[in-house]
């Protein structure tokens, strides 16, 4: 029970972060950061590009930043597409509790099979659990890639180091443009 208190107390500090940038300025920043990524996660894997034509909708993270020494937190603002059009922001947060050290960056795609799957997501009821995969970016990672009650997950490590044995999960939110 003292393992849900803090997480959810991690879940909570971390979601008091902004959803959406601030400023123009910001938002077009991440737009570019977030389009940056993208090619560039294509670029290692070009069946990604396909698999994303064939789903309904995707989030693209760009610079998640994780840290953790026991307990560990993850945070992340992002874009939401619905059919290749941006529709809003959103942000990643991620509480973990379990032997972790460390801290490190990377890019995380989370891309929605069918619109139930989407619209999950925008009503605020989607989250990770500790059991959630995702799928490290690299040739031919997309086409074996499979959907995991409607959603699959990418990710690409920009940097740093992170040993961890750990249990958590993320938490997602979402802003209309």
């Amino acid at each position: 029970m003292k393992l849900i208190s803090l997480l959810a107390a991690m879940l909570m500090i971390l979601a008091s972060c902004t959803t959406a940038p601030n400023s123009e300025n910001e938002r077009q920043m991440l737009v570019q950061q977030s389009t940056d990524s993208l090619k560039q996660m294509q670029a290692e894997d070009s069946s990604l590009h396909s698999f994303l034509e064939h789903s309904y909708g995707y989030a693209i993270f760009p610079s998640v930043g994780k840290g953790g020494f026991i307990a560990g937190g993850a945070y992340g603002r992002g874009i939401l597409y619905e059919k290749g059009r941006m529709i809003g922001y959103s942000d990643l947060s991620q509480a973990t509790v379990g032997l972790q050290a460390g801290g490190q960056s990377y890019s995380e795609l989370v891309v929605f099979e069918q619109q139930r799957d989407f619209d999950r997501f925008i009503g605020g009821r989607f989250t990770f659990s500790a059991n959630a995969s995702a799928v490290a970016i690299k040739t031919g990672a997309a086409s074996a890639a499979q959907y995991t009650d409607g959603v699959a997950v990418f990710v690409e490590p920009i940097g740093g180091l992170m040993v961890e044995a750990a249990i958590g999960g993320q938490q997602f939110t979402y802003i209309p443009r």
